[in-house]
């Protein structure tokens, strides 16, 4: 995977660019709220058509376009997959509605000039994100948890993106629909379409979600064994909201660090416990007005040598789980695709302490294509900064020296 060229049109604080991107590390040197972090979000929304940095795509579209009647935020990456090149373009439209000044965000995607749906975009671009907030996957709540591994799974399993996505829409329809029978009674019979669709995708999405846990727990192992020089362990907790995997009779509801291991289970099995367990609780869900176990519910914890690390790990245990996830991350993509996913870092090196800034650097150096940002290239060895690309980043503009870069405000 190699992004051969960037354009962006009225995104965040540039309101155009044209970048030439080379095949190797590339430093984006600058201060703060220059637009380094930008360049990176906007890679890494044609990878996953999300932002790392806000909930609100409408704050994408560069502020000053934005006050215009209609504006048209863009991003177009042309890049090289498997040998053969593509154009894939993110449009973000902010366009008026009815009510007086109001306006909505629509979303468009094309990959070879032909709209697409994101659902079938979503990972034909790769890329891997490395942010010193993303300490939340390990401190934040479930949500956070369940998000990354969405992200992860729809960059690298062709289908997940419109399962996660049908799954939804049933969930939702599922839901309105204990309410109205909470409210107004009725015939629960009528909850069993609806179980059927989400038996059937929630079952394919614990399926893979089980697999790809099982396979990034394995590589971050390795790697975080060589971080903490084996003085640690690392395990990924998945914990389903259906879990599969019945509870022998009498055992107690208590957490232990015994690995479960539920790679023997198959696509039916899950579903047709899914569907009966969604059946035995019609009464207590239609009381609730909500669909209480499923992929939506799912949660996933990591533990260092037995300790729960979002309850009672260290700032340093943390830095250094995320980055063995991080790695490992990028070795599962590869191993999955084929292809070296584009490496985001922000700011990262001065999170980390000596050694492991000197591992990082070393692991880097396999990649094909990285890109971060720093506001000190101290942080780097000498040896990184001469074999590297040093762009400078002011102001929406970025200069080289060494690479051709077409900017303008």
């Amino acid at each position: 995977m190699l992004l051969k060229h960037l354009s962006l049109t009225d995104f965040r604080n540039f309101a155009r660019l044209d970048i030439d991107l080379p095949r190797r590390a590339v430093l984006l040197v600058g201060s703060n709220a220059q637009g380094k972090t930008s360049l990176l979000e906007a890679v890494y929304f044609l990878a996953t058509f999300t932002s790392f940095q806000t909930h609100s795509d409408r704050q994408l579209v560069n502020f000053v376009a934005a006050k215009e009647n209609l504006a048209v935020g863009r991003i177009v990456g042309e890049y090289q997959r498997n040998g053969s090149s593509h154009r894939l373009e993110a449009r973000l439209i902010l366009e008026p509605v009815g009510m007086a000044n109001g306006k909505r965000l629509r979303k468009e995607v094309l990959l070879d000039g032909v709209k697409r749906p994101l659902s079938e975009v979503v990972g034909h671009l790769n890329a891997v994100l490395f942010v010193p907030q993303m300490s939340q996957i390990i401190e934040g709540g479930p949500e956070e948890r369940r998000r990354y591994l969405n992200l992860t799974l729809a960059q690298t399993v062709p289908a997940y993106a419109r399962t996660l996505s049908e799954y939804s829409q049933a969930l939702s329809q599922r839901n309105a629909l204990l309410k109205q029978l909470n409210e107004r009674g009725g015939d629960p019979e009528q909850l069993a379409y609806w179980d059927e669709i989400l038996a059937e995708r929630g079952a394919q999405l614990v399926l893979w979600r089980i697999q790809a846990v099982s396979e990034l727990e394995t590589l971050a192992k390795n790697i975080h064994d060589h971080l903490t020089r084996k003085n640690e362990t690392l395990r990924l907790d998945y914990q389903p909201a259906y879990d599969p995997l019945p509870r022998p009779p009498g055992q107690m509801d208590l957490r232990f660090d015994t690995p479960i291991d539920r790679s023997g289970l198959g696509l039916n099995d899950i579903r047709d416990g899914f569907r009966k367990a969604l059946r035995g609780l019609r009464r207590e869900e239609i009381a609730r007005g909500v669909t209480t176990i499923g992929p939506h519910r799912d949660e996933l914890r990591f533990l260092a040598t037995g300790r729960d690390l979002g309850d009672y790990g260290s700032r340093g245990q943390i830095r250094t789980a995320l980055l063995s996830l991080k790695m490992a991350e990028v070795d599962w993509m590869k191993a999955k695709t084929g292809q070296w996913p584009i490496i985001l870092l922000d700011e990262v090196m001065a999170e980390l302490d000596l050694s492991r800034r000197a591992d990082l650097l070393a692991y880097l150096g396999r990649a094909e294509q990285v890109l971060l940002t720093t506001t000190d290239l101290n942080l780097f060895t000498p040896e990184f900064v001469s074999q590297a690309e040093v762009w400078r980043v002011q102001a929406g503009k970025i200069v080289s020296e060494q690479w051709p870069v077409t900017s303008n405000q």
